[in-house]
């Protein structure tokens, strides 16, 4: 599975119809009650974008609780009103058991001000944990600009162990305000309850829980201002590998019309068989006393439901290899997840994928916040292996199945979203310049100012127009040839605009079938 717990977080035509011409929405007034499959929900204006209404704690699925712990989820309908006013509860995660960094553990790891804010404010936010977490929330502002906006639904990370939809990082309002989109996040289950490893029921369920949430959005996209035929999934490391498995567990009905992939593929997290996650399952289940594979598994799994789900989340191992490699994540099961993706044939839509130039900067700056340091080779090494070299992989995926696809390189160092003086262009740092939350850190320069703006004009760009919006954006993004200049080099020198470079500047060892043997013998 993976190596650290971060944050990290249909057959659509090809072929588009008119354009979407502005149109003015003046009888929409700001946070209207919008009626709903989930029941008629009240809004109210965002607190930073005042003509941009938000939607917050809409919950898609019913209460995942008692004899639907572990199970599929079931779609929520309701009749009732709700308050959109407060984001719905967080997913179960397990709880840091450290304790705060000391100050020789501070300056051992080089770590910036901005660094220990976001690892140890921003990506832990102040809220409520609880198995009733299924809910999304939208920002939009039908009031003006298209008739039918363009979607983007955003997925976060955290290692399938960890994120929730509340970081303040993910704040969609400044989109929904500058480029006159419907802005969509959700929460699905964490660890063992979205990847139980049970081998006598559903496996996987938290891809189940995503694909809900996309039947939800375009089901009810439309009352918020939203076309539901151009919904865009956009995620970062396992939010972006989420996607990747979406994209072929779905691939004959992906909802999306397209889906950007930020450092995170299939590559990145591999599956576990469906014996290892099995011996996951039954390790937890024996340690409670519910059982083992010995036991009746209708009994196991009824007991297993009715342990505290403290309880269940504090049984899972967190010594040796398990300190940074999760036990639960995706299993292989040929319908959702697959055991050789080259084999499988991707949704037929366009990709935007890459990774940013020095991902192992938050892991490193992470680690030595513990004490523990790493050689470069290691973080060079884990880089390829987790993110260029997927990344790669991918494209020429999208490549073989004739998508239109578009492949990226991040670069971007600015003083209030650097970690720490190894931290580089870390994993995650583009985050904040595209959803423009880069205000919770600190003033943003003149340069970081330009380059998000520019981001943002791409990611919307693509998310208007897959096919063709990227062609034309900014004097033409290349589409994506492996043997021409075709990596697109975003924040090159902080510089803004596109700087064009062949993929073998990058790729070039990823035919060294050794880099993830070291890898796997140096964290094992």
């Amino acid at each position: 599975m993976q190596f650290f717990t971060v944050f990290t977080a249909l057959s659509l035509p090809l072929a588009w119809a008119a354009p979407h011409f502005q149109h003015k929405r003046s009888n929409f007034t700001i946070g209207q009650i919008v009626e709903t499959s989930s029941g008629p929900v009240a809004g109210h204006a965002s607190t930073t974008h005042l003509e941009v209404s938000e939607y917050l704690g809409i919950p898609y699925a019913r209460p995942p609780v008692g004899d639907l712990r572990f199970a599929a989820p079931l779609k929520f309908d309701g009749r009732s009103m709700l308050n959109g006013s407060a984001f719905g509860n967080s997913c179960p995660i397990m709880q840091s058991s450290g304790s705060a960094p000391t100050d020789a553990q501070i300056a051992f790891s080089n770590i910036t001000d901005v660094g220990l804010e976001l690892i140890t404010t921003i990506l832990s936010p102040a809220v409520v944990y609880s198995e009733d977490c299924l809910y999304l929330n939208v920002w939009t502002k039908p009031q003006s600009g298209e008739r039918q906006k363009a979607v983007m639904v955003y997925i976060y990370g955290g290692g399938f162990t960890g994120g929730t939809s509340s970081i303040p990082v993910f704040d969609g309002a400044t989109l929904a305000d500058k480029e006159d989109l419907v802005i969509v996040t959700f929460n699905y289950r964490l660890s063992i309850l979205g990847w139980p490893g049970n081998p006598a029921a559903q496996n996987n369920v938290a891809f189940l829980d995503q694909r809900l949430a996309m039947e939800w959005v375009r089901d009810n996209i439309v009352a918020f201002g939203g076309d539901p035929t151009r919904i865009t999934l956009f995620g970062q490391s396992a939010g972006a590998a989420s996607i990747d498995f979406y994209s072929y567990a779905w691939s004959s009905d992906p909802i999306a019309a397209g889906i950007i992939l930020q450092s995170g593929t299939t590559g990145l997290y591999p599956a576990n068989s469906e014996s290892v996650s099995a011996a996951a399952w039954y390790n937890i289940s024996d340690a409670l006393g519910c059982g083992n594979a010995l036991t009746d598994s209708v009994a196991l799994l009824e007991c297993m439901r009715n342990v505290d789900v403290d309880s269940l989340l504090e049984a899972i191992p967190r010594t040796g290899l398990n300190a940074i490699v999760s036990a639960f994540g995706p299993t292989i099961d040929n319908a959702l997840v697959f055991s050789d993706y080259s084999k499988q044939t991707p949704a037929n839509i366009p990709v935007l994928v890459g990774n940013n130039d020095y991902e192992s900067g938050l892991f490193r700056t992470q680690l030595a916040l513990s004490g523990t340091a790493f050689p470069d080779w290691v973080w060079n090494a884990y880089d390829l292996a987790g993110y260029t070299c997927p990344s790669g992989v991918r494209a020429n995926a999208s490549l073989l199945a004739s998508n239109p696809t578009w492949r990226y390189r991040y670069f971007g160092v600015f003083p209030n979203i650097n970690i720490s003086s190894e931290g580089g262009a870390w994993h995650g740092a583009e985050l904040q310049l595209i959803f423009g939350t880069t205000d919770l850190t600190g003033n943003d320069t003149v340069m970081e100012f330009a380059l998000e703006e520019y981001l943002q004009g791409a990611w919307t760009t693509f998310a208007k127009d897959p096919v063709n919006g990227l062609t034309t954006y900014e004097g033409g993004w290349p589409l994506y040839n492996p043997a021409e200049e075709t990596l697109i080099r975003l924040g090159y020198d902080n510089v803004v605009g596109k700087h064009l470079a062949s993929p073998t500047l990058y790729d070039t060892e990823c035919a060294n079938a050794t880099i993830t043997a070291l890898i796997a013998s140096f964290f094992g």
